[in-house]
């Protein structure tokens, strides 16, 4: 049986990572910062789980003693933070900035000795890293240096046989996504959860460096598109809008 340590297992693309593998026999180990709602997910899906924190080397350790060997990482863990340049504090581009890449580097570094011949690294990225967006400086700079973090670690761990692997979605049906100005195409989270449990079926002896997923905007296989709730605030507030009795 194979172990799936899942970062960001509490909610969004990890919880779904987490349902696809234990369907898949997966002993999967779901690691979120919040308790009450990383537990309910791991019940639900017969997994266990680890309360730490992805950017902490000490906290996320204990996370990785628990899984015991691992053979396929998944780095879902992130947030969608920061705003405008000459708007934003330096804290919050540091908070951004942690979450997403600082924490690539302590997973990595965390996991790695727990990992052998046939293990798999999946970092979970963003389209964001190819297409930067204005007004999100602080998530478009993470997760590009996600993507050259993760090409980089590839080179380094292909002599011990493992894979490392990127998966660019663009818009994905999530909590997050309701923070955006516009509506969009999206995808759902369980299609982002099948490439990543494909990617751990090819041969190790293939190198794929990224996947980019995104969805269909034209056409019968393309989805009614997503209006986040921050659309329906500014349209609600806008002169002239329609009053609900």
């Amino acid at each position: 049986m194979r172990t799936a340590l899942i970062t960001g297992g509490s909610g969004g693309i990890g919880k779904a990572c987490g349902r696809r593998l234990a369907e898949l026999g997966y002993d999967v180990v779901l690691v979120a910062r919040r308790e009450p709602a990383l537990r309910a997910v791991a019940e639900r899906i017969g997994a266990r789980f680890v309360v730490a924190d992805a950017s902490e080397p000490d906290s996320f350790r204990t996370a990785v003693d628990e899984a015991g060997p691992i053979h396929l990482v998944v780095h879902a863990a992130g947030i969608l933070g920061g705003t405008y340049v000459r708007k934003q504090t330096f804290a919050q581009w540091r908070d951004t900035i942690t979450a997403n890449l600082d924490s690539c580097f302590v997973v990595a570094s965390e996991a790695l000795p727990h990992m052998t011949h046939g293990s798999r690294f999946v970092f979970i990225s963003s389209s964001s890293a190819h297409e930067p967006m204005p007004a999100r400086t602080a998530y478009s700079a993470s997760k590009a240096g996600m993507n050259a973090f993760a090409r980089a670690l590839a080179l380094e761990v292909d002599r011990d046989g493992i894979n490392v692997h990127v998966v660019t979605p663009g818009p994905v049906e999530t909590d997050m996504l309701q923070d955006v100005p516009f509506e969009m195409h999206a995808i759902r989270a369980a299609d982002v959860a099948a490439a990543v449990a494909w990617l751990d079926t090819i041969d190790g002896s293939v190198d794929l460096p990224e996947i980019r997923l995104n969805a269909i905007a034209r056409g019968p296989s393309a989805r009614t598109p997503v209006i986040p709730d921050e659309v329906e605030r500014r349209r609600s507030t806008q002169p002239g809008a329609a009053r609900q009795n």
